[in-house]
């Protein structure tokens, strides 16, 4: 880093001229500051940007307007290094409905480069650059100003070292003739998709939902999806609403009026007040109808043995890839994702399907699985081979 010296943009003019700034360099480091603790949407505060040639933190409270900021931050020339993207750019869509291009994300990178999967950036900085981040303002509230000169400090040293963290990582991956492996996942990153919480799948988030009988998972897939909206709506906590714990009482009691629901332990006045008939109403429509099965997927409850030997099977070939590639086999694959091959081949959740890990080992997996592709031994090792 050629130099340290942090630039606080809270004026038009000074973000004018970071913005053309932004236009003329190949890459950046981001990393934002947000609270959520009082909202569902996360409450934007402050933008860390570098390269190796300068700092900026950007504050997007005192500013008036961010429309320049994100043209610059969106110029698809312009490679955005983030670590663990998925929160900022979740920011980034729901200011604009849209998402930035190309990224790069150092955790999703990490694991080509014999790192765990998901790695923490304090770990990445002290592996690959011996330093010790400071944790003294984690729990900052960077919604208050001014901002204290160490906060800053504090901000901006994550992408001061991220700067340095991609340039290390960039070369050692195109050493290794990686880089390109990494396209997909990182396209993948800046799809909609991901950034969209439907309210009709909160439930599945829910732990301890497949000890419930038909009418009570019924009554929480209701309530969660309920509670889901009405945050959403509101730009309130869910847990504001109703704990997880509370869903569960609710749906094992299915009070049938406001004052049956008040005399739940643990639930509030005003939850009881503002929504008690709409929450009653639902709790009588739903315990009359069937529940979404909890294993819509095809996946059993209990698999066979002929499924664990598959499984089995499936594992051999992802530790021989992994092997060839001098990864962690975990890396590339866990006995889960395997499972979810195996009982869920046609859809798009399982990792095995996409990106680098899709070329490496998935698409032969789903091959072997199809009975496109055999197993056999030659030389004491095992081959495969196309029918």
């Amino acid at each position: 880093m050629k130099t340290t010296t942090i630039e606080y943009i809270d004026a038009p003019a000074q973000l004018a001229e970071l913005c053309t700034r932004i236009h003329s360099t190949p890459w950046i480091a981001i990393d934002t500051e947000f609270l959520r603790e009082k909202t569902y949407y996360p409450k934007f505060c402050l933008l860390q940007i570098a390269t190796p040639d300068w700092v900026a933190c950007v504050d997007p409270i005192a500013l008036p307007r961010l429309d320049e900021l994100f043209e610059a931050l969106y110029n698809p020339g312009i490679v955005k290094v983030l670590h663990s993207s998925r929160q900022d750019l979740e920011i980034f869509y729901q200011l604009t409905g849209k998402l930035p291009s190309p990224i790069f994300d150092t955790q999703v990178a990490a694991p080509l480069l014999g790192y765990q999967d998901n790695p923490g950036y304090a770990m990445l900085v002290s592996h690959l650059l011996n330093v010790n981040l400071n944790k003294a303002h984690t729990r900052a509230d960077w919604s208050k100003r001014p901002l204290t000169e160490e906060e800053i400090q504090y901000a901006a040293d994550d992408v001061i070292y991220l700067c340095r963290i991609y340039q290390l990582m960039r070369d050692k991956l195109s050493a290794l003739g990686r880089l390109d492996w990494l396209q997909p996942d990182f396209a993948e990153l800046s799809n909609p998709a991901l950034y969209e919480v439907l309210p009709e799948h909160a439930w599945r988030r829910i732990k301890g939902k497949n000890k419930l009988t038909g009418k009570q998972l019924s009554i929480i897939q209701a309530l969660a999806e309920w509670r889901e909206s009405t945050a959403q709506n509101e730009n309130r906590p869910k847990g504001w609403l109703l704990r997880d714990e509370l869903l569960f009482d609710i749906a094992k009691l299915q009070p049938e009026t406001a004052a049956d629901l008040a005399k739940i332990r643990g639930i509030n006045e005003r939850t009881v007040s503002r929504y008690g008939a709409a929450l009653c109403r639902i709790i009588g429509e739903a315990k009359n109808r069937p529940p979404i099965p909890l294993h819509e997927d095809g996946r059993p409850l209990k698999k066979t043995q002929q499924q664990e030997a598959i499984v089995d099977l499936l594992t051999a070939i992802v530790r021989i890839r992994a092997e060839e590639n001098a990864l962690n086999p975990n890396i590339l694959a866990t006995r889960k994702d395997l499972e979810s091959l195996l009982f869920n081949n046609d859809e798009g959740e399982c990792q095995l399907l996409h990106g680098w890990r899709y070329g490496m080992a998935g698409k032969e997996l789903l091959g072997i699985l199809r009975g496109e592709l055999l197993l056999g031994i030659k030389e004491d090792k095992l081959e495969i081979i196309a029918r």
